[in-house]
């Protein structure tokens, strides 16, 4: 069974089992793209602002009560995740997300006829357009919901950020008397604790949280009630102000006005600056990736100062083999990330005049950089973080023979005659706390004390 519809470019035969009607169909048949579509949460923000929509337009008497609770209860069944297999529009779309913003119209409209005792598509009685869309444009609503979708999703990593971030501090307690020779340039420098390498990791994590909770709170400005271009044509007064009231009401988060509401359709900056803030963590990531991987190489012609748990084989010729898979797919996550925010980036700059028409594609990925980190990063931090241990002896050994302790000499002989003897300590392959007391440098008694490993990799700030 079919039903018939029409829009402004003609008619279509739409199957009457579905509830997307002409403009969601066109835009199936328009895009055959991907075959992803808009992700549940992004989803959940658009239905969650047409029903707050028509409750405004409801108390504006702007909408029938008949119709504007019809279009209320469709939008809670939506909501509720009755009709998630209806939005079928992929993710690359039409400019501005007009395609999707017409899917959503279309089944709020068509469920909300079959509340009303109608038949689907009988868009005279009840319009996606002119009452399920009433005083919206895509303009406005598609970066309002990206707004929302982007906030809820970002509580949740944080959420997720700040475990991990507890996990290295735990580690850093774990391992805070580990002495151990630190490296920079990659090559032998003066000694840290392990603590304080794990220590800085949850730092590091903790400054990208306090970034992406300042770009989140950026979002809270909604752009919605600026219609096509700004300037809230078709709005009744105070549907921006009732509208953001009804949906700090529904999600309980503060949901403000937008100040210029030309500039928040014009660009994207709000958007394209959380994208950098994930940016940002996805480089830290990336780096305390590659130092674990660095650290537990070996076992035998590696650094191997750590254990990362094994979690599976690590070959499929070489017996016994394990390898640091955790890090190398935090490694590849992250990658994905910086690529994603270069799209970002692109979108952004491609506004023109009064809409940047690229939102889709921006959204698209920061909320996927979002769900993956999301996915991946509890599973990281038990499955890797967690179980990581030190190998003490291997620590001990390397700093012991480190002729950067050499450092250590400069005060008392300066800095030329302390490379001299580094170098020497190098050629004959004797640590430098011996060749000085060899030398007559330093006694006994005094070597054991300058060298103290516990009193030289203890930090002066501590």
């Amino acid at each position: 069974m079919t039903r018939k519809e029409k829009d402004a470019l003609g008619e279509m035969e739409i199957d009457d089992d579905v509830y997307y009607g002409i403009q969601t169909a066109r835009a199936v048949n328009n895009f055959p793209v991907s075959g992803i579509r808009e992700r549940p949460e992004f989803v959940h923000a658009y239905l969650l602002l047409k029903k707050s929509a028509a409750q405004a337009n409801i108390e504006l008497e702007v909408l029938d009560f008949k119709r504007g609770e019809a279009i209320i209860k469709a939008a809670e069944e939506a909501l509720e995740g009755r009709f998630d297999d209806q939005f079928v529009v992929d993710v690359f779309q039409a400019g501005a997300g007009t395609s999707f913003n017409m899917n959503v119209n279309e089944v709020i409209a068509n469920r909300a006829l079959e509340i009303l005792g109608k038949d689907k598509g009988d868009y005279n009685y009840l319009s996606p357009n002119d009452h399920v869309n009433m005083a919206q444009s895509s303009n406005d609503t598609f970066p309002t919901a990206s707004h929302i979708a982007v906030i809820n999703s970002a509580d949740k990593l944080i959420e997720t950020l700040q475990e991990l971030a507890e996990a290295f501090e735990r580690k850093s307690g774990e391992f805070k008397d580990i002495a151990k020779s630190g490296r920079t340039h990659l090559m032998d420098a003066v000694p840290v604790t392990l603590g304080q390498e794990f220590g800085a990791y949850a730092s590091a994590i903790n400054r990208a949280i306090d970034r992406i909770k300042q770009r989140r709170d950026d979002l809270l400005e909604l752009p919605i009630g600026g219609t096509a271009a700004g300037t809230g044509t078709n709005t009744a007064a105070g549907f921006r102000k009732l509208v953001i009231l009804k949906l700090s009401e529904s999600s309980s988060i503060q949901f403000i006005e937008t100040r210029d509401s030309f500039e928040v359709l014009q660009s994207r900056s709000q958007l394209s600056a959380f994208s950098s803030a994930l940016k940002e963590l996805a480089l830290e990531l990336i780096r305390i990736a590659n130092d674990l991987r660095l650290l537990g190489s070996g076992p035998t012609s590696g650094i191997s100062e750590l254990s990362l748990p094994a979690v599976q084989p690590g070959s499929s010729i070489m017996p016994g083999k394990v390898n640091p898979v955790m890090p190398e797919c935090l490694d590849m996550v992250a990658f994905q990330i910086v690529g994603s925010d270069t799209t970002v980036a692109l979108a952004s700059q491609s506004g023109q005049l009064e809409l940047n028409v690229m939102t889709p594609v921006i959204t698209h990925n920061i909320l996927q950089s979002i769900a993956i980190l999301n996915n991946y990063l509890p599973v990281f931090t038990k499955s890797c973080i967690e179980g990581i241990e030190a190998n003490e002896d291997e620590c001990r050994k390397k700093l012991e023979n480190n002729p950067m302790l050499g450092t250590l000499l400069n005060p008392r002989i300066g800095y030329l005659k302390a490379a001299e003897l580094v170098k020497e300590s190098l050629e004959k392959n004797i640590p430098i706390q011996k060749l000085a007391v060899e030398k007559g440098i330093l006694s006994a008694e005094e070597a054991e004390k300058l060298f103290d490993v516990e009193k030289i990799s203890k930090s002066i700030y501590e």
